[in-house]
């Protein structure tokens, strides 16, 4: 098994392609948005060039970048931060400045660009962790600020992530728990503790399931990848790792919920779903494509041969994909 050098990135990303819905509670709880769940997203390609002062291009990945579309639309970007990191405020801004140049209008003389409200998550944090980062821009035109809220994970009980909806931070809810591994290794009590907490947690989200709050699929999600998470975070401590999958269950290596997401696709009306998902994936490609070929032309003046190639595209793709340029 290839192991991972960004876990938690993973998990963070992984939950959010498939179950997209479940960051929406934490966008209004850094944003004092009020979405449903009803509102559509739609991600933006996760790689992003970034232009350096000696010409060179430095290819680098968000956790996310995506629209929300419901009354209005609004585009955000989230990081996932294992520890703090002075350098996070530098990489978002960078981060920030590209996504909203990927998306820039140029109108005769003038550029128009749109920055993204963004958000870091932090999965540790100590004393000196700001609630809020800020970037403070001076132009030749003026100054300007905006504000990067702060989700401090750690900070989050079972009960407020139920009750505030938080379902997506649940597989990063060990993280509480971390600075006091050593003594839950040691101590049987302390450690039956922990197992009831986490049984807590299974029993909470079974009632959701049955109560129709959410589907079987991110249930079995949640508790993959908060299984993943243990398995990293708690790689020195066996009895600590035992005791929480002893009520979480399940194998990390398969990631059970798309079995069990594949195994419905079999039933009913299955070659059509199945039809309907290939379609969807390759139209996702496609507009993935295209954008990073748009934004080839316009940032190097390339034609669309030449960023075709750049991208490695195949000459027997390039029609069908000049076709839609």
């Amino acid at each position: 098994m290839k192991i991972s050098s960004t876990p938690y990135d993973d998990v963070f990303r992984t939950l959010l392609n498939d179950c997209s819905r479940l960051i929406l509670p934490v966008i209004n709880e850094l944003f004092g948005e009020h979405y449903t769940g009803d509102e559509k997203i739609v991600f933006s390609p996760n790689e992003h060039f970034l232009n350096r002062q000696d010409g060179e291009e430095e290819s680098r990945i968000t956790d996310s970048s995506f629209r929300v579309i419901g009354r209005t639309e609004k585009k955000y970007h989230c990081e996932c931060q294992s520890t703090p990191d002075s350098s996070m405020l530098i990489r978002l801004f960078e981060y920030d400045a590209q996504i909203a140049l990927d998306d820039g209008e140029i109108a005769g003389s003038v550029l128009a660009v749109t920055f993204p409200h963004s958000a870091v998550l932090f999965l540790r944090h100590n004393n000196k962790t700001p609630d809020t980062m800020t970037v403070h821009i001076i132009t030749p035109g003026g100054e300007i600020s905006y504000d990067i809220p702060v989700m401090k994970v750690q900070q989050y009980g079972v009960a407020e992530l139920f009750g505030k909806k938080l379902y997506f931070l649940i597989p990063f809810y060990i993280f509480s728990h971390e600075s006091r591994f050593a003594e839950y290794e040691r101590d049987n009590e302390k450690r039956e503790a922990l197992r009831r907490e986490y049984a807590v947690i299974q029993e909470k989200l079974e009632k959701l399931q049955e109560a129709g709050e959410i589907e079987e699929f991110t249930r079995h999600a949640i508790l993959d990848m908060a299984n993943r998470v243990l398995e990293h975070i708690a790689e020195k401590y066996a009895k600590v790792r035992e005791g929480v999958k002893s009520v979480m269950g399940g194998k990390i290596l398969e990631y059970e919920a798309k079995t069990i997401r594949n195994e419905g696709l079999e039933q009913g009306i299955q070659q059509g779903m199945e039809q309907g998902i290939q379609q969807g994936v390759q139209q996702g490609r496609m507009e993935s494509t295209l954008k990073s070929i748009r934004s080839l032309m316009k940032k190097k003046g390339w034609s669309a041969n030449e960023a075709m190639e750049a991208l490695d595209i195949s000459p027997d793709d390039r029609i069908a994909i000049a076709a839609q340029l």
